[in-house]
């Protein structure tokens, strides 16, 4: 029998069951790869909110890693909620050893407005985790919380994705849910953008009447780490996948993660507006035409078989 991809998640427990580590195993799973985890807080939560939170020490972070990684093996990581500037600093060192893709997505609040990232770590969050990123899974209020720039429009997801982009990420992926229906477009629909830089990708989809959009974010960077694990071909599209137009400008340099961490971030810019929202976007299914872009091609194999 063949072995699954493995894919390794890095984040926080829900005690409800419909976002953190446990989100992202079900997603792993649903996608037909083996997921794995490191938690790194505890929280008290259900559909009212977060009533606590706790978060778990640095060597039992580290530990949880080596342990995994050193044995099992990973073919892509994808990281959550890390609470505090010690954890971000010591994920991000030990994700800088890996080289296979690593979705990053930088957790800020809840759905109900509760703060899972202190205003201390976004500091380590724009100069070391970011620049590890293979692709970035920000939504707008992660976004303010990181750069300070708000969005408005569809068009000023750009300004937003350079913004995110300059602090080291290869790929970023612009959330834009949080936009009012007629400012994402024209049609109504939800708009995502996923750029380089170089190649935009323009994510549109009808949105749905829904508010159950509790972990929808992790939900999704963990598709995208079971993907990349799997190496999908941008000839072969996810399922439910169907696509606008792409509207690169010239071709990309290759699907490597970010450069060396410690020659990026200089651009990054410094958050200066920390009120970022709950998450209250619609729920949506892409449009996709190819897929993944060429260069999120899967690297070799890492580590021995999953037991």
């Amino acid at each position: 029998m063949q072995t699954p991809p493995r894919v390794l998640t890095v984040a926080g427990s829900d005690s409800g069951g419909g976002a953190g580590i446990q989100a992202d195993l079900k997603t792993m799973l649903a996608l037909g790869t083996h997921g794995m985890s490191v938690l790194t807080a505890v929280t008290a939560q259900n559909s009212l909110g977060v009533q606590g939170a706790w978060e778990l020490p640095v060597e039992a972070v580290r530990a949880q890693f080596r342990s995994v990684v050193d044995d099992i093996g990973v073919q892509a990581v994808k990281t959550g909620m890390l609470s505090s500037a010690a954890l971000v600093e010591t994920v991000a060192e030990l994700l800088a050893e890996l080289t296979v893709p690593v979705v990053i997505d930088p957790v800020g609040v809840s759905k109900h407005g509760d703060a899972l990232l202190a205003a201390s770590a976004l500091d380590a969050v724009r100069s070391k985790l970011l620049p590890t990123a293979t692709v970035a899974t920000p939504n707008l209020d992660e976004v303010t919380q990181l750069t300070g720039i708000r969005v408005h429009t569809a068009d000023g997801m750009r300004r937003a994705a350079d913004a995110i982009l300059a602090c080291g990420p290869r790929w970023v992926l612009i959330k834009g849910g949080h936009l009012p229906s007629d400012a994402a477009d024209a049609a109504g629909d939800a708009v995502d953008l996923l750029t380089d830089g170089s190649q935009e990708h323009w994510l549109r989809a009808p949105r749905h009447d829904n508010r159950h959009t509790h972990g929808t974010g992790c939900t999704l960077a963990s598709a995208l780490a079971a993907r990349l694990a799997q190496g999908t071909p941008s000839r072969r599209p996810p399922r439910r996948r169907r696509s606008t137009s792409p509207a690169p400008s010239r071709p990309a340099s290759g699907w490597a993660r970010a450069s060396d961490p410690s020659t990026t971030g200089g651009g990054c810019t410094a958050g200066t507006d920390h009120g970022a929202g709950a998450d209250r976007g619609a729920s949506r299914g892409y449009r996709s035409q190819g897929g993944f872009p060429e260069q999120w091609q899967k690297p070799a194999h890492r580590g021995g078989p999953a037991s």
